[in-house]
């Protein structure tokens, strides 16, 4: 019987884990920026962890004039923050505390010098009145970077005119889609616009932010000045603020979009088609629905999607701020646990001919072959002479390769290196065909990475492979050679005796009584049989060594190619292996961060 169960949450201590573990696995390997990012967002969830959980960290934060100062009066029953026609109005963010008891760290940590104490009920609110993220001064906009990344919750205050400006989707919305559990946005001045446009607007809103990824994001319609929308909004904030829980939603959002941002740098090619431009690339609106005529406009505000000067440039963000990076849904969805499959790396047949080539193993082994020939012959040939044979060197023993030592063999020709190096770059091409880009780089890199040692590595091996084929003679040599001394007495008896009879006919002494094989003599037998036998006996062992060297030189390239292959296993495979199992592991940690 099966048993069903809840899955299993991960915690946010086992997410920040798993992220600085991927950052550290795709170190040299995917860009610095997402890295670095990573590891400050682990960074910066070690140190938010250690702060106040019982205070909740709300920002405002929103354009030019879209009535960012009069919210959080509104919001804090107070005058504290400066409403006026001159923008900017706010150059430093300043704090509405509900309870302050213990917020003093969190605020310190989060740079906030300026803080006012309001009595109420929503105890453990922090209240943030931002600069404008459009701001002309530099350091305003450093300042809303700094903050956007670090606060626990972010009320977005937008107006009619601008609420589909693209400087706010693109540089902060989209980035932050995966932050819509610990997101509200607002449409303040709504009372500036007809009764039937505030719906026209709130659902165009409701659109674009669904564009950006943002969709069941909290939507609110507001009015700083009449109040229309406020008690809504605030009500909001203290369910928010009451669950004690956006502190660690942020935390975990940061991680999951940190790690996107990393399998982002680390996906397939095909993961985006080239053809599909990504969202926001022209203006959501040109204008709102309800836009009013250019001579309406208030002095301050500023066309759909217009930019103030280095709004979107590079130099605008602080280290930490929120990267301007397109937002990491869109670039491909990070795997499920266990479902990124590497492909299995073997050493292949072209890359061990290769490798044998280069090595000199066809020369070794002829080299075998015709040293067991040269010590058969040597050692079974005609004793009359196989000295000759002895003034040869042993084919083995011309190479060095008879005792293991380092070898003679020639240096691999260029046609041989380029087949080598070839083989290298189809092991390293087949072993990242799956494997995405940059990430497939490390992987090729890897295939190669000692290639520098393989010489040596196979020169040792070959060495080794062959120490042994000189050594252990057959047991038919001793036979086969003991038959060619025995032809050799044979014909020493036989030339001896004709040698006596010769004398004792030169000196005219009686002679020796000489048997006779039919009509031919005993001592004749005896000289010619055994020249003649030891020849025989010769040009048999020869066929016999050169079976037997045939035989050798297979067991030697046999052995040959087994050393060869455990070298590429070693100095090629293995690292590539090790290689897909770092990308492996980095995408399970991945996976894990962002479920």
């Amino acid at each position: 019987m099966k048993l069903l169960g809840r899955k299993t949450e991960v915690s946010l201590d086992d997410r920040l884990e798993a992220l600085a573990e991927a950052g550290d696995l795709a170190e040299g390997r995917l860009g610095q920026e997402a890295v670095d990012h990573a590891r400050a967002v682990v960074a910066r969830a070690g140190v938010r962890r250690g702060l106040s959980v019982e205070h909740t960290a709300v920002a405002l934060a929103g354009a030019t004039g879209s009535g960012k100062s009069s919210l959080f009066n509104a919001l804090s029953g107070t005058e504290l923050a400066t409403v006026g026609v001159t923008r900017p109005t706010t150059a430093k963010a300043q704090a509405a505390l509900w309870g302050a008891g213990g917020s003093g760290p969190l605020l310190d940590w989060l740079d906030v010098p300026l803080r006012h104490t309001v009595e109420g009920d929503a105890s453990g609110l922090i209240l943030l009145d931002l600069p404008d993220h459009d701001s002309i001064e530099l350091s305003h906009r450093r300042e809303v970077d700094r903050l956007v990344a670090a606060v626990d919750l972010l009320v977005w205050v937008l107006d009619p005119q601008k609420y589909a400006d693209a400087a706010v989707h693109e540089r902060y919305l989209r980035p932050l889609a995966r932050h819509r559990d610990v997101m509200v946005v607002v449409l303040n001045q709504v009372d500036r616009l007809p009764e039937r446009s505030v719906k026209r607007c709130l659902d165009d809103l409701r659109g674009l932010l669904a564009a950006d990824g943002l969709e069941g994001v909290p939507v609110l319609g507001v009015s700083a000045r009449t109040g229309e929308g406020v008690p809504e909004l605030r009500a909001l904030l203290d369910r928010q603020v009451s669950r004690r829980r956006a502190w660690s939603s942020r935390l975990a959002a940061d991680v999951a979009s940190a790690a996107a941002a990393l399998w982002a740098g680390a996906r397939p090619p095909d993961a985006l088609s080239p053809d599909t431009p990504p969202p926001h690339t022209q203006p959501p609106h040109t204008q709102p629905p309800h836009a009013q005529p250019p001579h309406a406009q208030p002095p301050h505000a500023q066309p759909p999607h217009a930019q103030p000067p280095d709004a979107l440039s590079l130099d605008a963000q602080p280290p930490g701020a929120l990267p301007a990076a397109r937002e990491p849904e869109a670039a491909g969805t990070p795997p499920a646990s266990g479902q990124v499959a590497v492909p299995e790396v073997a050493v292949s047949r072209a890359l061990t001919r290769a490798l044998a080539r280069a090595a000199g193993v066809p020369a070794v082994v002829e080299a075998v072959a015709k040293s067991h020939r040269h010590r058969s012959i040597a050692a079974t040939g005609w004793p009359v002479t196989r000295w000759l044979r002895r003034l040869r060197p042993d084919p083995l023993r011309r190479l060095h390769l008879a005792k293991g030592a380092r070898s003679s063999l020639p240096a691999a020709t260029a046609v041989e290196v380029s087949a080598v190096d070839t083989a290298l770059r189809d092991v390293g091409a087949a072993a990242s065909a799956t494997v995405p880009e940059p990430w497939a780089t490390a992987v090729r890199h890897a295939a190669r990475s000692r290639s520098e040692e393989l010489t040596d590595a196979l020169d040792r091996t070959v060495a080794a492979a062959t120490s042994g084929r000189v050594s252990g003679a057959p047991r038919w040599w001793r036979v086969a050679g003991t038959a060619q001394w025995l032809t050799v007495a044979a014909m020493v008896a036989g030339a001896l005796w004709l040698l006596v009879r010769f004398a004792l006919d030169y000196l005219m002494l009686p002679g020796l009584p000489t048997p006779t094989v039919g009509r031919a003599p005993w001592p004749t037998v005896l000289l010619l049989g055994g020249a003649l036998a030891g020849v025989l006996i010769a040009a048999l062992c020869r066929v016999f060594a050169w079976a037997g060297g045939r035989r050798r030189a297979r067991r030697a390239a046999k052995a040959l190619r087994a050393g060869i292959a455990q070298v590429a296993g070693e100095l090629i495979v293995a690292p590539t292996r090790d290689e897909l199992a770092r990308y492996a592991r980095f995408a399970d940690r991945i996976a894990r961060a962002t479920s």
